[in-house]
């Protein structure tokens, strides 16, 4: 794997029952405007509905943004599905109302980046555009 050559694609999702999407779609916008391909899903999605969505789609990359405090187990169902999907390649990414006594668990479950209130659009981007990788050949 190496670092994107043509356009990164970004499904932004906002799994559960979490109603507030504003953040999520700051996020999709700045994105975008960087010259990210985004998908947004929109409101409550369930594990299986975003990681259809990324794998049907293509993408690069899953960006979750949560500020119900499931998290832990959202987050995590989102990974394993990808993984017995054979897609674990599909970077996951996320943000929102996230305690920092979380963000190490998190990561240790597969969660490559955790940006909480805060981080700036800008770090995102550079973040996305700096660590989103494309199979050889896309």
């Amino acid at each position: 794997m190496g670092v994107a050559a043509g356009p990164i694609r970004v499904v932004v999702a906002k799994p559960g029952l979490d109603g507030h999407d504003r953040g999520a779609k700051v996020i999709a916008r700045a994105l975008r405007d960087a010259g990210v391909e985004v998908i947004y899903t929109g409101l409550h999605q369930t594990p299986e509905q975003i990681v259809d969505t990324a794998i049907q789609e293509d993408a690069d990359a899953i960006g979750l943004s949560i500020l119900s405090g499931a998290h832990n187990t959202l987050f995590a169902a989102v990974i394993e599905l990808l993984e017995e999907r054979d897609a674990a390649d599909i970077l996951v990414f996320g943000g929102g109302i996230i305690p920092e006594g979380d963000i190490a668990t998190l990561k240790a479950k597969g969660v490559a980046e955790v940006f909480t209130p805060g981080a700036t659009t800008a770090s995102i981007v550079d973040w996305v555009k700096a660590n989103v990788t494309q199979p050889a050949g896309a």
